[in-house]
């Protein structure tokens, strides 16, 4: 093995930065259970001492430091460990001043005072190295086969407690994204019987056609909790798709009719035109359904009073294609560069006195993605309105998968 300087990088690098960065590890403090398996290590060989490393871009972070060295990071140019995570192997250096592969790290090596050095990369499922637990002495070794073994074991006890806690902290990530959905789908129903308790108490005669909005409303806020109990029991980050035929005109009927009183309070126009001929699509009604929601209720939120909204879907090749369009008030380069952002606070305000919460749009890109879809926005400029554009396959994946199966084998 050549060790080229100042050191090797994994032709992986990228994605091992990624996935170190994910277990959130970096510039932490020193934990009992890293010290244990470290002290553990130093024991097995008897050693004078025992260090779990991460390997970033330039450096090396010490998560535990069981020695008399005294130091938390160095460089990566001047650590051995960044050659060892190069390798699956345990990387054993009996004598480091006798080792060619280290012939231009010897100042350093006489400086540290270190001979020994034996260290088994910290493997992720992924197959990335993003360190090591080495052992090192101040004397030549010749470890032992098992002792060898039993260091990849530590290694693997390491891993297991990141990916532990990895699982741990997007499951509760999972339920907070989970409640902030659920949260901010309820606002748009609340309102709608809000407004629809309003003109009953001025229009009496208008009771019955106000009545089914409410009750509109009122099931959408019940499925809305309903799936997010179902959700809080699943233990997977992603969120499940429930696959249906799904006709979008319809959808698109009663999305316009839910709307209606909200656009009529600042006298905006809804125009939908939709292909006769569109055929149905395979995806969860009720996030597709959430989706058109979202759109449709953010273009009458920032339109301007007496102004258009149009929808439209049409047939483009193996998607189907829908566009929700406003004269409101536009997006300027900051607000395209953060537009899906969660909790992004972009230039424009609501012309109503609606609440936003930042929320809606980063939901809807999820829920569209979920779809294997695309959404994207367009607008000339500030005041010169919005358009939304997403696209969604009519063939779910998944269904396309188990036919090719069911083909394969009748």
């Amino acid at each position: 093995m050549t060790y080229r300087r100042p050191y090797s990088v994994p032709d992986n690098e990228l994605l091992r930065l990624e996935k170190l960065r994910e277990y959130h590890i970096l510039d932490t403090h020193s934990e009992d259970t890293f010290d244990k398996i470290a002290l553990l290590a130093a024991q097995v060989f008897n050693t004078s001492g025992a260090f779990i490393n991460f390997v970033d871009q330039d450096r090396v972070f010490v998560k535990s430091n069981v020695s008399l060295l005294h130091f938390q990071d160095v460089p990566r140019a001047d650590s051995i460990c960044s050659l060892a995570i190069t390798s699956d192997h345990v990387t054993v250096f009996n004598d480091a001043l006798e080792s060619p592969e280290l012939a231009n790290k010897s100042d350093k090596i006489l400086e540290s005072g270190v001979r020994f050095y034996a260290a088994a990369p910290l493997k992720t499922p992924e197959g990335f190295n993003v360190g090591t637990i080495c052992v090192v002495n101040n004397t030549p070794l010749h470890p032992a086969e098992e002792q060898l073994d039993m260091l990849k074991t530590m290694a693997s006890l390491v891993i297991d407690k990141l990916e532990n806690r990895l699982r741990y902290r997007k499951s509760i990530e999972s339920q907070v994204n989970l409640m902030n959905i659920v949260l901010h789908e309820i606002k748009n129903p609340l309102a709608s019987i809000k407004l629809a308790n309003e003109i009953i108490s001025k229009k009496p005669e208008s009771a019955v056609r106000m009545t089914d909005n409410i009750q509109s409303a009122v099931v959408r806020i019940q499925t809305k909790l309903s799936e997010l109990l179902k959700q809080s029991e699943l233990e997977e980050k992603d969120m499940m798709l429930n696959i249906e035929e799904v006709d979008l005109k319809e959808m698109f009927v009663r999305l316009l009719y839910n709307f209606e009183l909200l656009a009529n309070r600042k006298k905006q126009v809804i125009e939908f035109n939709c292909d006769e001929s569109l055929p149905k699509i395979e995806a969860d009604r009720t996030k597709i359904s959430d989706v058109l929601h979202n759109l449709l209720s953010n273009a009458i939120k920032y339109s301007y009073h007496d102004t258009t909204i149009k929808v439209t879907a049409r047939e483009a090749g193996n998607y189907v294609h829908i566009e929700v369009k406003d004269e409101g008030q536009g997006l300027n380069f900051s607000d395209m560069q953060k537009l899906f952002t969660k909790f992004a606070k972009l230039s424009s305000t609501p012309t109503g006195k609606e609440t936003s919460n930042g929320l809606g749009l980063s939901i809807t890109k999820s829920f569209v993605e979920l779809h294997d879809g695309n959404i994207y926005a367009m607008s000339p400029g500030k005041d010169k309105g919005t358009t939304f554009i997403v696209s969604i396959p009519f063939k779910h994946k998944r269904n396309e998968e188990l036919t090719e199966i069911s083909e394969l084998n009748p």
